[in-house]
């Protein structure tokens, strides 16, 4: 089922503040950062965090009812207050599967919502399909599934044929004749170097991805995702997650696992528009998935924050209440 929304939208939530808040160590090395919102007593829900790098945006606890949901969130491995910051090692989707899995047990929830989008949408997708049985509800917008094709067309060839003076400026830092892989450029010199080298290549990186996050441009946002605080573990983390496919077994692996959850009840949410994570995707995925009710919203990009976006994740939780 596909809807368009035009009129009538509504708002996120009222911002809200934890209610608690911990750290869990998860490994020998990571430690990671928790909190929850709303209702003590109400639904569990799981929001996962984009990236993978990004941690918890204030934003992410207003797509549920704070009265009804008992809103769970953290900051995946190597970012936000999760530590240590930026550390690659022991940072795969399997591990952060795991620590979904070893936060539900500390929180002693038997099962919960999970919700996510962009790098969210693909951990919620990839832990649905390994924990099939802890999932009551599934929503993911900005669908995105760590594919080849999904990669070059953002961060090598494809977005720049629609963005190119913000391109220009992701390509700076790397030199002409490495430039036949953006990946394995920025790799390098993300993560061997001098601090100052890794922080311009960090900046470049992330303000990219902070340019074509929404339909409208918002020069603001561009400049703090280049922020050192924001750009250093983004940059780091999405090239090594990116550089390695998601850490899936092959390119359709994710998509492929729908089947795992074909009767689960959902949302798929996607921008018609969406320049980072193209609506391709979603749409296969709402091929494979019968159970979903997947909405285009028709004039949104990518960000979940945008008029569309927000409306359609709010009613979509607002549906499972």
């Amino acid at each position: 089922m596909t809807s368009l929304l035009f009129e009538g939208r509504r708002s996120l939530y009222p911002p809200i503040e934890p209610y608690d808040a911990g750290f869990l160590q998860v490994s020998p090395l990571h430690r990671i950062y928790y909190e929850q919102c709303g209702n003590p007593k109400g639904k569990p829900a799981l929001v996962l965090h984009g990236g993978p790098g990004g941690g918890i945006s204030s934003h992410l606890r207003q797509n549920h009812d704070p009265e009804r949901y008992r809103i769970v969130l953290f900051d995946q491995r190597g970012c936000g207050r999760s530590t240590p910051y930026a550390e690659l090692s022991d940072n795969t989707t399997w591990d952060l599967i795991s620590d979904i899995e070893a936060l539900r047990n500390h929180l002693r929830i038997e099962k919960w919502q999970v919700a996510g989008g962009s790098w969210g949408s693909t951990l919620a997708l990839a832990y649905t399909a390994t924990h099939r049985q802890k999932v009551t509800e599934l929503i993911v917008r900005g669908i995105f599934a760590a594919s080849t094709a999904e990669i070059h067309w953002f961060y090598q060839s494809g977005a720049s044929f629609l963005y190119p003076e913000a391109f220009e400026r992701y390509l700076a830092p790397i030199p002409f004749n490495e430039r036949d892989d953006l990946l394995k450029a920025y790799h390098r010199r993300l993560t061997v170097g001098d601090a100052a080298s890794q922080l311009e290549a960090a900046k470049a990186w992330s303000a990219w991805e902070g340019a074509a996050l929404s339909l409208i441009p918002d020069p603001v946002r561009e400049e703090e995702f280049a922020d050192p605080e924001t750009a250093v573990a983004l940059a780091r983390l999405e090239c090594h997650y990116f550089l390695h496919r998601g850490f899936f077994p092959d390119d359709g692996w994710l998509l492929d696992q729908a089947g795992a959850f074909q009767d689960l009840p959902g949302e798929i949410i996607q921008g018609r528009y969406d320049l980072v994570t193209p609506i391709r995707t979603a749409h296969e995925l709402a091929q494979r998935w019968s159970a979903a009710t997947f909405t285009i919203v028709p004039d949104a990009g990518h960000s979940g924050q945008e008029p569309g976006i927000a409306d359609a994740m709010v009613r979509a939780t607002d549906r499972y209440t």
